[in-house]
């Protein structure tokens, strides 16, 4: 009863809506456009990451924007819930009326711009809602990312279910996607209130903070093995583990593991702190992807148990640092819009690294899309791609964590 009447679950639907119009679409988007317009890797791992370097003058002025809003910050919020569901629309269910690539460029600007508003306002009223509350960030993730990694999940094997029932389960998958995001924002609306009496805080304020620094360098290297795996992921099923048709179940195991241990990690962490159980779960996440590395053709039950273990370490990363990052925002900079467009930033960056290195090295290697013969250079390429980089990279994260004095 406590939850309802603070109007928790209104952040669990909400943040379903925004992360199953995040990752999600990182998974399926360049194969989408690869498979059904033949459109090639390496133009969508450029075109994507063009964007992101967009967003990097983008994210940080949102931020400016959502400190400023008033009055007029439930009307701002309706219309980035709008652009949102147009553009999600436009990118799976509308024809190209131009090239293929150009069509994908502006629909996947228009959703990545409404997703960065909407996700910037919606955790800097986070830390407005708890303020300086014992536990109250960790408390509050709890409930906002376990609805995220739910969403993620509905919205990751919801186009593949579609497939046999519908003759176009994208263009279905992204006009129920476009309803729900109208509830959502409908539920979300009590709680948006423009700034009141906290100043604004200057964005060198953020920079100057050493924590603050640490938490954005640790997210940039912590979220960026997630971002390689989704971006491949279905390429692995397919062709390294020559699974076509597990790619739904598979993807089902890792975000429910995630959704379901969300809670779980919570409560470690309200124990026994913060850094100590992400470092457990990060070490967890390097020994997954390790494994990885022994996988091939017909290794779906392994692989299975793999995406149920590094799916729950996936619940920590994104349960506890944004409460870090959101606890230390609530201490520098009250009104958290600046702050969270860094953290947006940072967090859709790794996706453009993704992108922009691993497809054209897919493809130089050879790698087709949808094609059964593949050369074993391909094959390799593709493993060491989804398993090895991944691991190498957690375990800097954990380098990073160790040195870091995040008490402080």
């Amino acid at each position: 009863m406590t939850a309802l009447s603070e109007r928790l679950p209104a952040y669990t639907g909400f943040a379903a809506v925004l992360s199953g119009a995040g990752l999600p679409i990182y998974i399926y988007a360049p194969k989408y456009y690869a498979d059904t317009f033949g459109v090639s890797l390496t133009a969508l791992g450029a075109l994507l990451f063009g964007l992101r370097l967009f967003d990097v003058v983008q994210d940080p002025v949102l931020g400016w924007i959502s400190e400023r809003l008033r009055d007029g910050k439930k009307l701002a919020i309706t219309s980035g819930a709008v652009l949102l569901a147009v553009s999600m629309i436009g990118l799976f269910a509308v024809a190209p009326p131009i090239a293929p690539i150009w069509w994908f460029g502006l629909t996947i600007t228009g959703l990545f711009t409404a997703f960065s508003f909407l996700t910037i306002n919606f955790y800097a009223q986070g830390v407005s809602k708890v303020g300086d509350a014992p536990q109250g960030h960790v408390r509050l993730a709890a409930w906002r990312e376990s609805g995220a990694l739910l969403g993620v999940c509905i919205a990751a094997v919801t186009p593949t279910l579609l497939i046999g029932t519908t003759e176009t389960p994208f263009s279905a998958f992204a006009y129920g996607f476009a309803a729900a995001t109208l509830v959502a924002t409908f539920f979300m609306w009590p709680e948006w209130k423009g700034r009141t009496t906290a100043e604004p805080s200057p964005i060198k304020d953020i920079y100057g903070d050493a924590v603050a620094r640490r938490l954005l360098l640790l997210a940039l290297v912590n979220a960026t093995p997630l971002a390689v795996s989704s971006t491949l992921f279905l390429f692995f099923v397919e062709s390294r583990l020559a699974a076509p048709g597990w790619e739904g179940g598979l993807l089902v195991l890792f975000f429910l593991s995630a959704a379901i241990s969300s809670p779980f990690w919570s409560a470690l962490a309200r124990r026994f702190g913060e850094k100590p159980v992400l470092l457990t779960a990060m070490v967890l996440a390097a020994a997954s992807f390790g494994y990885t590395l022994t996988l091939s053709a017909g290794d779906v039950i392994p692989f299975a148990v793999i995406c149920v273990l590094s799916g729950a370490t996936i619940g920590a990363d994104l349960t506890l640092l944004p409460a870090m990052f959101a606890k230390r925002m609530a201490a520098i900079s009250p009104n958290g819009g600046q702050g969270f467009g860094l953290w947006t930033l940072v967090n859709k960056f790794t996706l453009a690294f993704a992108a922009v290195l691993l497809l054209p090295l897919l493809e130089h290697s050879g790698f087709e899309p949808g094609t059964t013969d593949l050369p074993e250079r391909a094959l390799n390429m593709l493993t060491v791609l989804y398993a090895l980089v991944p691991s190498l990279l957690k375990l800097v994260a954990i380098g990073l964590l160790v040195a870091t004095q995040l008490e402080d």
